[in-house]
């Protein structure tokens, strides 16, 4: 695991990459407070999360690491329009390795909404835009 106990960026996360996208399952799970339901498959969930990192200004790791038997979390900030968010992200293993679900824990509110928003709007008419805010609401 690394982290900082300051809640300062760990320099050594600098280019860290989440390589746990790179291994999703077919029937992998994504959910999170700022979306309602959740998103299978591995094209869905691999395209939201895309999505969501080109969406931040900054992003930067304060720890990463395994935890229990198939478990990895990380711990980051981010910006969004200029908005600051946090974020917790819990990934659980299935058997073989693969990533089988994740779960993103994002504050604050006011940030979430928005980034909520900005996915709604890039899924507009397809079944993703529905666990996201859209327009106004």
């Amino acid at each position: 695991m690394t982290s900082t106990a300051s809640g300062d960026p760990a320099p050594d996360l600098a280019g860290y990459y989440p390589a746990w996208l790179d291994h999703l399952a077919d029937d992998v799970t994504l959910e999170g407070s700022m979306m309602d339901g959740y998103v299978q498959g591995a094209e869905a969930v691999r395209t939201v999360l895309v999505h969501i990192r080109s969406l931040y200004d900054y992003q930067d790791f304060h720890a990463v690491g395994p935890f229990a038997d198939n478990g990895w979390f990380e711990d980051y900030t981010a910006g969004v329009r200029g908005q600051p968010i946090k974020n917790y992200t819990i990934v659980t293993r299935n058997a073989s390795g693969q990533t089988q679900h994740v779960v993103g824990n994002y504050r604050p509110r006011s940030t979430l909404l928005l980034l909520s928003r900005l996915i709604g709007e890039k899924f507009a008419g397809t079944p993703i835009a529905g666990h996201f805010l859209v327009g106004d609401s």
